[in-house]
């Protein structure tokens, strides 16, 4: 029997084409001339290469000298914004329940290490109002104590869908979904952290994420100083303003919950605009009682005591759940 006579079983899988391999060479001599030689891609090209990097179309070694350019040369407001538009394209958006609030969005890709995880807090306490909470992030973090470890703790597991994310948004819990299950090509991305032994571009973008369809309240941290001003300049004249609002403050070790015992300064961005809504204080006005065991089960047992009323909130943390209410509900009725 000839070859074009032949065909396969009916059982026989039907494999998808495979993808064109990309060519990143040309890109790659832009951004790899080192701090002061390189230039930065514009928006619609960061778009590009990044789409191709999360689709497996850059080959490994091109990949690996893309990561490592960026992290030296650092990322401008325009490949922030072509990275993002292709991150939130690559999986499909979440849907928000109805209701007086816009969600909130919480990273958290950090954890804790010198202080307790009051992430968990944050997000229960905003849940309890009514407010749709969603966290995404990693279950885990080497050598510290994950928001999802905490959770667990206090009976909330990782949702094992978006579908189930966006159930438990309707019936007013909090949320958390892995970044794994939410956006997994993102996650390869982050993955290769354990390759290289540097953070990349994907680690800042996971943090400015808003993976619903409609408006959002995305809380950001940042860390390196340099990046204040970089997404700072990004929420005010890059981001889409369809797509929600963002407060934006220095990490509590890199977590987006203000830190118990001194005020972060928190930028609001919204309509083009940048509002301080908290100005940073040396210490909180009322010295917080925390948990000296920073383990997960301790650090649930605090927040399920403060949830309860036996514990009071620290104020840096109260004044953030306020302001995002009022944020939240000003987006809803912004936005219908």
């Amino acid at each position: 029997m000839s070859i074009e006579n032949t065909s396969l079983p009916a059982s026989a899988p039907v494999l998808a084409p495979a993808l064109a391999p990309f060519v990143a060479a040309p890109f790659i001599k832009e951004i790899g001339r080192g701090v002061k030689g390189a230039r930065s891609m514009s928006r619609a090209d960061a778009y590009t290469l990044y789409e191709a990097m999360l689709n497996g179309r850059v080959s490994d070694l091109e990949l690996g000298g893309i990561l490592l350019a960026m992290r030296i040369k650092g990322e401008s407001v325009d490949e922030l914004a072509g990275f993002l538009d292709a991150a939130e394209a690559s999986f499909a958006p979440l849907r928000a329940p109805a209701g007086p609030y816009a969600p909130v969005l919480i990273p958290t890709y950090n954890g804790a290490r010198k202080m307790a995880n009051l992430t968990a807090l944050l997000a229960l306490l905003l849940a309890r109002e009514g407010v749709p909470v969603l966290v995404h992030g990693v279950a885990h973090d080497l050598g510290r104590i994950a928001t999802a470890e905490v959770l667990a703790e206090l009976g909330i597991a990782a949702a094992a869908t978006a579908a189930d994310a966006e159930r438990a948004l309707a019936d007013g819990h909090a949320s958390f979904i892995t970044i794994d299950t939410l956006a997994p090509k993102l996650a390869h991305q982050l993955s290769l952290r354990r390759v290289l032994g540097v953070r990349n571009s994907t680690h800042t973008i996971v943090k400015i994420l808003q993976p619903f369809a409609g408006p959002a309240l995305r809380l950001v941290s940042y860390t390196h100083p340099e990046y204040l001003e970089t997404l700072g300049e990004y929420f005010t004249t890059a981001a889409p303003q369809a797509r929600g609002d963002a407060f934006l403050m220095r990490g509590t070790e890199g977590e987006t919950v203000a830190n118990a015992t001194k005020a972060q300064k928190i930028d609001w961005f919204h309509d083009g605009e940048r509002t301080v809504l908290v100005e940073r204080q040396m210490f909180a006005e009322v010295e917080p009682v925390l948990p000296e065991d920073k383990s997960a089960p301790a650090t649930a047992a605090w927040i399920a005591s403060v949830l309860r009323g036996d514990t009071p909130v620290p104020d840096p943390v109260a004044q953030q759940v306020g302001h995002c209410l009022a944020v939240s509900r000003e987006l809803r009725s912004r936005h219908g």
